[in-house]
């Protein structure tokens, strides 16, 4: 269950690349979802935000550089905060 729920995970960032311009439009239905339905606590999208950076940057290597990671945090930071933003 946690595994098919780790790829639904990875899909939903793949569709955020795919809608750079606009993710939080991407993300509003399913920050719906995780606010009023599954009521999920808002922090965990910040923990599991950690977790992703450290798995890229481990499967990465040396290739994770710090040009790198600043893009990839900058680009999780907008998809916590649109998965989020129905909370506030």
């Amino acid at each position: 269950m946690v595994a098919a729920h780790g790829k639904v995970v990875l899909h939903g960032l793949d569709k955020a690349v795919k809608n750079m311009d606009n993710i939080k439009g991407t993300y509003a239905e399913l920050s719906v979802l995780h606010s009023e339905k599954l009521h999920v606590d808002p922090d965990n999208f910040r923990l599991l935000a950690d977790c992703l950076t450290i798995v890229v940057a481990a499967r990465m290597g040396s290739a994770f550089t710090a040009d790198v990671q600043a893009a990839f945090q900058k680009f999780i930071a907008v998809v916590v905060s649109s998965l989020g933003r129905q909370y506030h």
